[in-house]
């Protein structure tokens, strides 16, 4: 009897391997994760499978939240315009089929006569975001990934709850997981005091439908629909007084004018997905008053948007440049698209500058890193190591003109798995602001060069050969 029923159960557990390699093979994946899932169920008896239907699961074509049919089954207040509205704006065709890309991609709309305010540290953020809410009048509606329960976040919910008290409407998404240390005491607090709270892809016991893997890593603030906070940073202590990784650098970006509208409708399609509830009263689109000339696109993307937008828009902004990149980011993990685009780039002669720091968060994250540096190195790419803390920022300034700030990093679980929003500016005093606080970082970096990268030990480059093996998938 219990012969049997072993036979029984290894027919059913390669019955599984086999039904979710089909599954793999018929959705047409890029070959390399696909086979990076096939190394996973077939070397990890049990594990592979469990961890292929909790994290493995390709949601892209299901639709988990659709921003483009939200929108076209509601008639939005305000009017958006399409990239040759504003044709004068921009310095040249890339540029231009830059911004037609993401329209398309993302159906990012283009706004434009904005102000915008670069903040470099934790200290100037918090700063500024604690001084709009508490200056709401209307309504407060705020996204993040995670929210600590710590001296940063709980002054948050005190302000919060005194303007929900005072009767501003208040509205917060919170990432499950990623805000999963959050007290029940700092819910309920919120939520008797009249906020609204909600969960974003919260823990389901369904194996087989699990969402686990696909999380909302998008940082998003709006005040009155007139004042817009987007970037990388997190409500946590760590952006101000440090950790065992010392103090984080982090960069966002502060918007009034059209842009905030972006910032709105993103807000809002998020919450239409965690309440069920479709909002589009005028009064969350106040007309916005005209600032300085620029551009701005609000491009978010996820597991189950058409195509890899924001990954898509960091190529294109690459391969458009004539001068330079500089880039900033915590987790330099790319796809062959994005790869490519800097080796190219780098090889036709564009000054590119990688900044990463010395140590991040993620043991496995900078063994992945380390692994890709000997061929962008090669190519005459500059790395820099961050060593005055860690630096979180993921920011892009390419050529004086254009400006990447926001949540994704350059790794496949921003490009793929994550819910993220960028902000792409088209402007020069922004861009110049950003390529500033770029040379002022490398001051307190230690570059590595090509002798560096080939001296390492010999343990140390196979741990990193063997962490790029299962990068595209984890």
């Amino acid at each position: 009897m219990n012969s049997l029923l072993f036979i029984i159960l290894v027919v059913f557990y390669f019955y599984m391997i086999v039904s979710a390699i089909s599954v793999l093979l018929l959705e047409n994946r890029n070959p390399v994760r696909s086979l990076s899932w096939v190394l996973v169920l077939v070397l990890l008896p049990v594990i592979g499978i469990l961890l292929y239907f909790l994290i493995g699961q390709n949601y892209r074509k299901q639709k988990i939240i659709s921003k483009k049919s939200i929108k076209h089954e509601t008639k939005l207040p305000y009017k958006e315009l399409k990239p040759d509205a504003f044709t004068e704006f921009i310095t040249s065709p890339n540029q231009l089929n830059m911004i037609n890309l993401l329209y398309k991609n993302s159906d990012a709309s283009v706004y434009a006569y904005n102000k915008i305010d670069v903040l470099a540290d934790g200290e100037s953020t918090f700063s500024a975001m604690f001084e709009a809410i508490k200056n709401a009048e209307n309504h407060i509606h705020i996204e993040f990934f995670i929210f600590e329960d710590d001296r940063i976040s709980n002054y948050l919910r005190e302000l919060l709850i005194e303007k929900a008290k005072a009767g501003v409407r208040v509205r917060m998404i919170y990432d499950y997981l990623g805000s999963f240390d959050l007290s029940r005491k700092y819910l309920r607090t919120l939520k008797e005091a009249g906020v609204y709270v909600r969960p974003f892809l919260p823990l389901r016991l369904r194996l087989r439908r699990s969402k686990i893997n696909f999380r909302n890593h998008r940082k998003i603030l709006i005040v009155d629909g007139k004042y817009g906070f987007t970037g990388g940073l997190n409500f946590a202590d760590r952006y101000i007084f440090g950790n065992t990784l010392g103090k984080w650098r982090d960069t966002f970006v502060r918007f009034e004018g059209a842009a905030v509208h972006g910032l709105q409708s993103l807000f809002l399609t998020d919450w239409y997905f965690v309440e069920r509830k479709l909002i589009t009263d005028i009064k969350y689109y106040p007309k916005p008053k005209k600032y300085e000339q620029n551009l701005i696109q609000i491009v978010s993307s996820g597991p189950d948007s058409d195509w890899e937008c924001i990954m898509q828009g960091i190529a294109s902004g690459i391969m458009a440049a004539h001068d330079y990149v500089y880039l900033h980011t915590p987790y330099f993990v790319p796809n062959d698209v994005i790869l490519n685009a800097v080796i190219i780039a780098a090889l036709s002669g564009v000054n590119i500058k990688l900044m990463i720091p010395k140590e991040s968060d993620s043991k496995f994250s900078d063994a992945c890193t380390f692994s890709y540096l000997g061929e962008i190195l090669e190519a005459g790419v500059k790395v820099y190591q961050y060593e005055e803390g860690f630096l979180h920022s993921k920011a892009i300034v390419i050529d004086d003109f254009i400006s990447i700030v926001g949540s994704a990093n350059l790794d496949e679980r921003s490009f793929n798995q994550n819910f993220e929003a960028n902000a792409f500016i088209y402007e020069k005093k922004t861009a110049l602001e950003l390529k500033k606080l770029f040379e002022n970082d490398m001051q307190n970096c230690r570059e590595i060069t090509l002798d560096d990268w080939h001296n390492r030990k010999r343990s140390q480059k196979l741990k990193e050969s063997f962490a790029r093996l299962f990068s595209p998938i984890i």
